[in-house]
């Protein structure tokens, strides 16, 4: 299972990628997250049902620094040739 996700609100210079990316790791989701000029955060992620959902609960509560404002996301086929879960710098 595969999610594309925006989310937004105060979630850049807030570690909010990096919360994700470790969050990311514990459930076994790869994929990557990356800061988009708009002022919200890219998100694709691959893995279990379960975890995918999981991931998304989470993304939605965001780190302690953060406010996320809204989690808009659609489930989409894996594209894969991910072996992990990258944060993007542009």
């Amino acid at each position: 299972m595969a999610v594309v996700a925006t989310v937004s609100g105060r979630v850049q210079m807030v570690m909010y990628r990096d919360f994700a990316k470790r969050k990311a790791h514990s459930l076994g989701i790869v994929g990557e997250i990356e800061n988009k000029p708009d002022g919200t955060v890219a998100v694709y992620a691959e893995g279990e049902q379960e975890n995918i959902e999981k991931f998304i609960e989470f993304l939605k509560k965001g780190s302690l620094l953060s406010d996320v404002g809204n989690v808009a996301y659609q489930f989409v086929e894996p594209r894969g040739g991910f072996d992990s879960f990258y944060i993007q710098y542009n």
